[in-house]
């Protein structure tokens, strides 16, 4: 999964769009979660992932400053969140996270890229039960051995640790993430994190071969660009370049 996981993140950054749609949408969900726990993120730890995550994916200090005064003031929109589920081209499965201010209008906007990409959304929970929601590092390394004996010594609960090629990935419990992380930090001060997230991992992969891979990338292209999506997981395993 380690790697499998490292090819879906990166099939997911090629369709992430022009940068002000980034920058728009780590700005709606830093003003949401700054808005609903308080915009100390000391205190926030929801807030100071996003923030973390946000700055290692560059996104300027201006736009997170902005979401958080905004989220200051008390006013501005009311967003919720929305969660779709279904299958995507080439058999696969799709969850689809959202923050809205009209659902009819995200609803449909969401339909339509399944509808018109040879996609099927399905029911709350159709593909839900196929994934688990985690916390996912990832670095440089070759010795899982050892960077679970770290871990297990700073009492932390780690769901599974693979290596490959070079590539170590640590999945723990979502709730697990900053134990992780502090875990990680005072055992191997040195370690650079290439991901550091709260995600949907899927259980099994699907790969995608021939006409499909064009269909899938093109079915993620029309969801990222749905202004109300915030993220995509799915199970595709794309073929290697």
């Amino acid at each position: 999964m380690g790697r499998s996981f490292e090819v879906r993140k990166m099939s997911m950054a090629k369709t992430q769009g022009a940068k002000i749609k980034v920058y728009s949408k780590y700005g709606k969900e830093i003003y949401v979660c700054a808005k609903n726990g308080g915009i100390d993120p000391d205190s926030n730890l929801s807030l100071r992932r996003l923030m973390e995550k946000a700055k290692k994916d560059q996104v300027p200090g201006h736009v997170i400053d902005k979401a958080i005064d905004k989220a200051k003031g008390g006013g501005g929109e009311d967003f919720a969140t929305a969660r779709y589920e279904g299958f995507g081209p080439g058999n696969t499965m799709v969850i689809v996270d959202c923050l809205t201010d009209n659902n009819n209008r995200t609803y449909m906007d969401v339909r339509q890229a399944f509808v018109k990409n040879n996609a099927k959304i399905g029911a709350p929970g159709a593909v839900g039960h196929m994934f688990e929601h985690q916390a996912v590092f990832q670095f440089a390394g070759d010795d899982e051995e050892a960077v679970l004996e770290n871990l297990m010594m700073e009492d932390v609960d780690v769901a599974d640790i693979e290596c490959e090629e070079g590539v170590i990935t640590v999945f723990a419990p979502h709730t697990e993430f900053f134990k992780v992380k502090n875990a990680l930090a005072a055992t191997m001060p040195d370690v650079k994190l290439d991901v550091e997230e709260i995600s949907f991992v899927p259980q099994t992969m699907t790969p995608i071969e021939g006409d499909d891979v064009a269909a899938f990338e093109k079915f993620l292209d029309a969801l990222n660009d749905c202004d109300d999506v915030q993220n995509v997981y799915h199970n595709a395993e794309l073929p290697a370049e």
